[in-house]
């Protein structure tokens, strides 16, 4: 019997209304502390097309370490499996901006969605891309259907004001001879990539590709390979939320990511997409209201990957 996921959506939401909106919205980047904390959205796209949304859905907010996924997505289609020299595929543990775990490991990120390893990533875009940003940019319109994505350059300036760990683990990695190019460049890549807006209606759409095996649904055209899509996936579920992922596993059980803006993306692969934002954070720096959702459409519509 088909689900009615309209129905279920808009039943989940209003009971998440209902309860207490916890957590704190993230003052170390200024302009992500100006959101009004109380916004709250979610969107399902499945593979047919078939887009349901609730609340402040259509929305535009910061991405933050959501766009990690874009940033591997492209640099692994690029590089293959020598991209894992550079950067692990192991659960951290730790917070995702830990310094003692990166020195513990000698300058190998234990994983790409952490932020040494998305430095890492970044330093290989730099490498690879002739426009780095403008590359990315259109990677992102291509996956979300849609003519343009932009930066949002006060909250990209507002982070590099605001970037002493990253410069920290940045400079770390190029003692290890991990990053190759100037740190200052590497940080403001990094940065740019956090600052991307895009709504839940576009976040649920833009990661169809991997829930179908890394080709865009309607085409022919391949983003990443079907291998590459699985093991993305996977390290989705063990890594997309830190040192709370196997909490998130457990409860929700769908590879996910999460970012500071507040956003979270969840996939069932061969099915569909789901995005929530709520700027609230708990403590592990994951969306309180957006984690308690998806825990509760999970158990309502009794899917999951497992």
């Amino acid at each position: 019997m088909k689900k009615d996921y309209s129905q279920i959506i808009s039943r989940v939401y209003a009971d998440i209304l209902t309860r207490e909106n916890c957590g704190k919205v993230p003052d170390y980047i200024p302009e992500l502390a100006c959101i009004g904390e109380n916004k709250f959205g979610v969107s399902f796209t499945d593979l047919s097309g078939f887009s349901y949304g609730a609340g402040d859905c259509s929305e535009k907010f910061s991405v933050q370490s959501i766009s990690k996924v874009f940033a591997l997505s492209f640099v692994y289609e690029k590089l293959g499996e020598e991209l894992w020299q550079r950067v692990d595929v192991e659960p951290s543990g730790t917070a995702f901006n830990s310094l003692v775990q990166l020195e513990a490991d000698h300058g190998i990120p234990r994983n790409p969605f952490i932020n040494a390893g998305a430095l890492v990533i970044c330093d290989i875009l730099l490498e690879i891309c002739k426009d780095p940003k403008q590359e990315m940019l259109a990677f992102i319109c291509a996956v979300a259907g849609e003519d343009s994505v932009f930066f949002n350059e006060k909250v990209a300036a507002s982070e590099m004001q605001n970037s002493y760990r990253n410069a920290a683990m940045t400079n770390y990695m190029k003692s290890f001879g991990n990053i190759k190019s100037q740190p200052d460049a590497v940080i403001d890549l990094y940065c740019h990539l956090c600052s991307i807006e895009l709504s839940c209606r576009q976040l649920s759409k833009s990661f169809l590709y991997l829930a179908n095996g890394g080709r865009i649904p309607g085409s022919e055209t391949h983003v990443i390979s079907i291998s590459k899509a699985k093991r993305i996936n996977a390290i989705l579920l063990t890594c997309g939320f830190y040192d709370e992922s196997g909490e998130f596993s457990f409860l929700v059980g769908l590879p996910g990511k999460s970012g500071v803006g507040g956003g979270i993306i969840a996939l069932y692969p061969e099915h569909y997409c789901i995005a929530v934002w709520s700027p609230k954070l708990n403590e592990k720096g994951n969306s309180y209201r957006g984690m308690k959702f998806l825990e509760e459409f999970t158990t309502q519509t009794a899917e999951s990957i497992f």
